[in-house]
């Protein structure tokens, strides 16, 4: 069993909040700077973003990154210099390649209600890629009770194709219910809390704490309220 569960909770992340966004950052970002909190792994970046409606990021530049978007509620509208024009909803994945450069603009859909959404930016194996996108539905049924693979470095069992040694994982749990992942030697978890709760080896989270480890053996996530998670699995 994974013995050292690090955690970091909802509160303790870094926050803007100005007119139309209302952001929690899991690790340094933007004006945001800890030296001792800049990633995880891979994983650079965990946003936790509430956009009010008709608000939005214009458009603006990325390179050399994979970029996953995870919609919780609402719409997200994404287009890009690929030529990609699209609306995000709850139970679809958005990944980027930005590579060797692409411009977007992510605005929400909805002029009445808001669209909350986890942006999630991993290291790409090497820089000057090819850009590319991708965004597939991954079905309430088929990540409930289960980890759902969503992305991964070879596209298996029908997710997401992210150009790393990176494995992300959701899921949905009724209370009491409990999946298991077991880290291997050398690799990074980190564990995010969407909504509800959980225990991670009897760790108790709530919604918008996360938990690492790069601890190998046996992890148990377990519900203790309805819970919806990621799950990161590292090289």
């Amino acid at each position: 069993m994974a013995e050292k569960i690090d955690v970091r909770r909802a509160k303790e992340r870094f926050h803007t909040d100005i007119s139309w966004l209302d952001s929690w950052h899991s690790f340094s970002f933007g004006e945001h700077y800890d030296p001792k909190n800049t990633h995880h792994g891979l994983l650079l970046v965990l946003n936790d973003d509430v956009v009010a409606a008709g608000g939005g990021f214009g458009t603006h530049p990325h390179r050399d990154m994979e970029i996953v978007t995870y919609v919780l509620d609402g719409g997200l509208q994404h287009r890009d210099s690929m030529g990609n024009g699209s609306v995000i909803r709850p139970g679809e994945v958005q990944k980027m390649t930005a590579g060797m450069g692409i411009t977007h603009s992510e605005f929400n859909a909805s002029r009445r209600d808001g669209v909350h959404f986890l942006q999630i930016w991993i290291e790409p194996l090497r820089n000057g890629l090819a850009p590319s996108y991708q965004q597939k539905e991954f079905s309430s049924e088929s990540r409930r009770g289960v980890l759902r693979l969503v992305a991964s470095r070879d596209g298996r069992d029908g997710s997401i194709l992210v150009h790393q040694d990176a494995n992300l994982y959701a899921s949905t749990l009724e209370t009491g219910q409990r999946v298991a992942h077991r880290n291997a030697a050398g690799r990074h978890v980190w564990i995010q809390v969407a909504r509800g709760a959980v225990a991670v080896n009897g760790v108790a989270l709530a919604v918008g704490d996360g938990a690492s480890t790069d601890d190998p053996g046996a992890l148990t996530i377990a519900a203790t309220a309805p819970a919806e998670f990621l799950l990161f699995d590292l090289a």
